[in-house]
């Protein structure tokens, strides 16, 4: 800590943000109680109206930031809508935010079989005995719903459901936000006119 009271760190002096990402969530992964790949998702509707919720960060590259979900879900429907989002990660242990906007594209067929094929049996089936974020008329419809779809795939692999695959949010702003003092935090924002684009950093007010 300076004698201002500003925080100071190495992360300012970097000038290319996958790296620094990579560093911030390796020290997360070290000091998060729960899921240091949680992050808070952001998409609109139709009519512009925001919805936010927390998903899990499954892979990232100097190409982007990639989860998985239902594509007939509201998130899915959102962005399949826009192919626009933002992402929020906050850790708490660290005192540390990063904040992720910029265009969507879609994963490719074999980058989602391979995830798929990892995940835990159940929740493969519940890939396909979930309608998400449609009315549920009751639990038991769920659980009939995964009974179906276990007895169906009780031998052999379970096949990806066609509308369930992932995202990759290719970033052309990624902030960086560290903790100071007296709330004069650091922040850094790495910035570019578009996906393929080189980087620019900026400083920001906290």
């Amino acid at each position: 800590m300076s004698e201002t009271g500003l925080t100071t760190g190495d992360f300012t002096e970097e000038n290319e943000p996958f790296s620094l990402f990579g560093a911030w969530l390796k020290e997360a992964q070290a000091s998060e109680i729960n899921d240091p790949n949680g992050v808070a998702l952001a998409t609109a509707d139709a009519d512009g109206l925001p919805n936010v919720r927390m998903v899990l960060l499954k892979d990232f590259d100097t190409r982007g930031f990639v989860f998985y979900t239902n594509f007939e879900s509201q998130k899915g429907q959102e962005i399949l809508g826009s192919m626009k989002a933002a992402m929020c990660f906050h850790w708490k242990s660290l005192r540390r935010q990063v904040r992720i906007r910029g265009p969507v594209e879609i994963v490719s067929d074999q980058e989602a079989d391979e995830y798929y094929k990892t995940r835990p049996r159940g929740s493969r089936i519940g890939a396909w005995a979930s309608k998400q974020s449609r009315p549920l008329e009751s639990r038991f419809a769920l659980e009939k719903a995964v009974a179906e779809y276990t007895a169906r795939y009780v031998i052999g692999e379970i096949p990806r459901p066609s509308h369930w695959s992932g995202f990759r949010i290719r970033p052309t702003s990624i902030e960086f936000w560290k903790d100071g003092a007296f709330r004069l935090h650091d922040r850094i924002e790495f910035r570019r006119p578009d996906p393929d684009g080189g980087w620019d950093k900026v400083r920001m007010y906290p």
